[in-house]
């Protein structure tokens, strides 16, 4: 079986958190070893945020293209997907090559593995025939994987996930995507912008709906006038390719696409990692921690593993929890109150905390704001593209906000603001007398803030 190695500290799973605790730990001094099966730094570099926003980035500049009618003369507008998938190769992902990253790691004094890693008792997990003693901390960053649903005749067959859609050279003449979430929602105005007919086929009532109805009313709107179609309450029950897709919806209606595109959500990566020799579920959709990111003796959890937002600043952030507590820093712990996230459309839509809907189920006495972008001065300054509001939600009893939303060609830069109001918990009060620059979209928020009913 090979020999065995003592070290210090191994991390399983080299993405955002797990390549932030490795290489800073191995910095402080510990004999640190990082274990990786595909590309150091994770979904996010190769297959998540940088990619998908260059193409949310070109995206929107052909959509600004044709706003010029009306604002500053005529336009003519010719998508070409080359020069997107060039940059997204050559620029963000290296062609998918992560020595940089790797680099990175080992010159701050980790060692670095690649390979899959099997956890064979506490403290003990072998990659091959090598062996490694974790006598400080095993740390997990394995991150998640798509969640493919049981549709009948969908197995088997050449769909999509996300990482299909950043990779792909030549677009389609048509795309089915299953899950009106960010990532569905994301790719289908990007590649419906791009001139592919795209369907979204949702099975709740309404697209975005982990977000405000209103964010989801906003989403529908937008990716509506740049021709995707869009189908909610409905869920797909049978998927058969010949040539190109068609899948059968709950309600007896066919749809038909070149490409399918799978985006339903996301689990951990745990199974036949061998975690239940750390007394955790293999079959768990996240790993359960405690405010110190542990998640049993001697093991750590995080990032998107976690379940707690599958986020790169997420990440980071459990990351710095973990690191202090393995080097028994001490400091703060996990507060997930002000969980800041963005949907990266166009408009962008920023959240952070409660909706008013999971306020009120908290029991909170809630009060909300709402204003409209459009109806502020920057609003009416923009024109075309200013579809978006401000939302806040407080607590009036103990008169804080707990939660916003900002949706605007800024919504993910507003909610910066917000998120530092709920988080450190400003008084209302202090928050209505605050100097608002005009004419800013930001000063909208002072305007959410005095419609609080």
């Amino acid at each position: 079986m090979g020999d065995t190695r003592q070290v210090d500290v191994v991390v399983v799973g080299l993405g955002v958190g797990g390549e932030e605790v490795a290489g800073r730990l191995a910095a402080a001094g510990l004999n640190v070893v990082g274990i990786e099966h595909t590309l150091v730094g994770g979904e996010c570099p190769y297959w998540g945020c940088i990619p998908t926003k260059i193409m949310v980035r070109a995206g929107s500049a052909l959509a600004e293209a044709r706003r010029i009618p009306g604002l500053a003369g005529t336009s003519t507008v010719t998508p070409d997907w080359s020069p997107v998938a060039k940059r997204v190769r050559d620029e963000a992902t290296d062609d998918w090559n992560d020595k940089v990253a790797v680099d990175r790691f080992t010159s701050k004094g980790g060692t670095f593995v690649r390979g899959r890693a099997a956890i064979t008792g506490p403290g003990r997990v072998r990659v091959g025939e090598q062996g490694y003693e974790a006598t400080r901390a095993i740390v997990l960053g394995t991150g998640t994987v798509a969640v493919i649903p049981p549709i009948d005749g969908l197995a088997g067959t050449p769909y999509w996930t996300n990482r299909d859609a950043v990779e792909v050279a030549t677009l389609p003449e048509s795309l089915l995507v299953l899950g009106g979430g960010a990532i569905g929602c994301e790719f289908a105005q990007v590649f419906a912008r791009f001139g592919v007919q795209v369907t979204i086929i949702e099975g709740s009532d309404r697209v975005l709906a982990m977000e405000e109805p209103e964010s989801s009313e906003v989403a529908a709107k937008v990716m509506t006038a740049d021709g995707v179609r869009i189908h909610t309450g409905v869920r797909a029950t049978n998927v058969t390719h010949d040539g190109g897709f068609t899948v059968t919806l709950s309600d007896g209606t066919s749809l038909t696409g070149e490409k399918l595109l799978v985006a339903t959500g996301r689990a951990a990566r745990l199974q036949d990692l061998g975690v239940e020799h750390l007394g955790l579920d293999p079959k768990a959709r996240f790993v359960t921690t405690d405010e110190r990111m542990r998640a049993a003796d001697g093991v750590w959890a995080v990032g998107d593993v976690t379940g707690n937002g599958n986020f790169t600043h997420m990440a980071m952030y459990e990351a710095d929890i973990a690191v202090r507590d393995i080097l028994g820093q001490g400091g703060p712990g996990a507060d997930y109150r002000a969980r800041p996230r963005v949907t990266f459309l166009d408009p962008e839509i920023g959240a952070v905390g409660l909706t008013e809907q999971q306020a009120r189920d908290a029991g909170l006495n809630v009060r909300v704001g709402h204003v409209p972008l459009s109806s502020t001065s920057r609003g009416f300054i923009h024109g075309p593209g200013n579809e978006g509001f401000i939302k806040v939600v407080a607590d009036q009893e103990r008169g804080v906000l707990v939660g916003a939303t900002t949706a605007g060609p800024a919504g993910g830069e507003m909610i910066g603001a917000l998120s530092v109001a709920v988080h450190a918990e400003v008084p209302l009060g202090t928050l209505l007398s605050t100097i608002w620059a005009y004419p800013t979209f930001h000063r909208g928020i002072g305007d959410a803030l005095k419609a609080l009913a």
